[in-house]
């Protein structure tokens, strides 16, 4: 493709995908070149004879960038003198623990077992800066996965005992986000629900989560969103269905199954952001065959976590992604409960004291209104089960249309 500086090849893991130019200016891709293996362009960029859609696969790359929402955002890109994220990440050749994508440089001669992040080390620099350290007395070096993180909330990416680390803050007054992470895996692990683990951590007195990558060397995250993008939706299909019918039109086993744990789950939390791009399927990236959905990961956004304490367990309804916007409405979606046992629930709200026993953000009313509305969610949706409606005048006190609506589930 010439002598152009951008020239690269798209790979996934040792296989050559197609020949790529990236704007040196922005990291775009501005041109698109040979196509060598069709079956392995990202999921959710189509190609039609034989040529890739150019506008999709920006999207796609665009969407491995770090978002302009991350807190120290700007102070990042200033301190490596890039201008976008997309050459951020062409400083670490697009590499991910997500994925097993790459860009590898004409003529460079690199090899995906010598720089991916899995089996090889990488730099804390990006990390640290996100974190407020800056790096001084050497080089910043430029090559880790913390270039192509998703996500608001400040992360990084550390290798701990061997295993590849994400740590995720909070945010605002209570910092409640990695305590609701834990809360949720606490819940997940009482109902067996596949779900990634959460430990609490703390650093210079913030508290932190933290979990294993539960992506491996062979395997690699395909979200809902992309997954979607590989048919078209129609107009009368709801969204919920539409993903229902891309992951059966893959061969995708158990997908309901598991949709219906997700909902429980974030009915009981009250999720606020579970949007397309947190959850979705995981797929073998060398027969790309596609192994099931992806445990259940990144629960933060919930649990009235901005939420004012006085208001905690309010009349006020909470909306929620990705279905529907109002949580109300989405456990409807539920297409059976027999697996539930919400017995094994009792006492969740002693568990989740523990997990904040030493918080320094959280004072004993929001522990104690926190704890008083979890029971609360967890009673109702015993009621909707029942097909009845019994709750406490001091949590969650319904209004007649939610009543309703409860009601009409329990019916159908």
């Amino acid at each position: 493709m010439g002598n152009d500086k951008m020239c690269y090849t798209l790979m996934h893991r040792e296989v050559p995908v197609a020949e790529i130019v990236l704007n040196p200016e922005n990291g775009w891709v501005q041109k698109i070149g040979e196509v060598y293996d069709e079956a392995h362009v990202p999921v959710g960029v189509s190609v039609k004879k034989g040529q890739i859609n150019r506008r999709e696969l920006n999207e796609w790359w665009r969407g491995r960038g770090i978002p302009a929402s991350r807190d120290a955002f700007y102070g990042l890109l200033e301190s490596f003198g890039v201008a976008t994220t997309e050459l951020l990440a062409e400083r670490c050749y697009g590499l991910s623990l997500s994925d097993q994508y790459w860009i590898c440089p004409e003529n460079s001669g690199l090899k995906w077992s010598e720089i991916n992040f899995f089996e090889n080390t990488f730099s804390e620099d990006v990390g640290n800066i996100l974190f407020g350290r800056p790096v001084t007395g050497q080089p910043m070096n430029l090559v880790s996965p913390d270039n192509t993180s998703d996500g608001w909330l400040k992360k990084k990416w550390k290798i701990v005992n061997g295993r590849r680390c994400l740590i995720k803050g909070g945010s605002g007054a209570t910092q409640q986000e990695p305590y609701n992470e834990v809360l949720a895996a606490k819940i997940m692990e009482r109902l067996s629900i596949p779900h990634v683990d959460y430990d609490l951590i703390e650093e210079k007195g913030y508290p932190f989560s933290i979990c294993e990558d539960f992506i491996t060397p062979d395997t690699e995250l395909v979200t809902a969103w992309y997954l979607m993008q590989t048919k078209k939706k129609e107009n009368h299909v709801s969204v919920y269905q539409h993903y229902l019918n891309c992951c059966e039109e893959h061969g995708i086993p158990d997908i309901q199954r598991a949709l219906d744990e997700m909902l429980v789950v974030d009915y009981i939390i009250l999720n606020e952001d579970r949007h397309q791009n947190n959850f979705g399927v995981v797929r073998d990236a060398k027969t790309l065959t596609y192994r099931g959905a992806a445990p259940i990961y990144d629960s933060g956004t919930s649990f009235w976590w901005d939420t004012p304490t006085s208001r905690i367990g309010s009349l006020a309804r909470v909306r929620c992604k990705p279905f529907k916007k109002l949580h109300e409405e989405q456990i409807k979606l539920v297409s059976n409960f027999d697996w539930l046992d919400l017995s094994k629930l009792h006492g969740i709200e002693d568990e989740f004291r523990e997990i904040v026993r030493n918080s320094e953000f959280l004072d004993e009313v929001r522990i104690g209104n926190l704890c008083t509305a979890l029971r609360g969610r967890v009673n109702q949706l015993q009621s909707i089960i029942d097909g009845g409606i019994t709750y406490s005048s001091s949590v969650d006190n319904l209004s007649m249309d939610v009543r309703e609506n409860i009601a009409y589930h329990g019916k159908s």
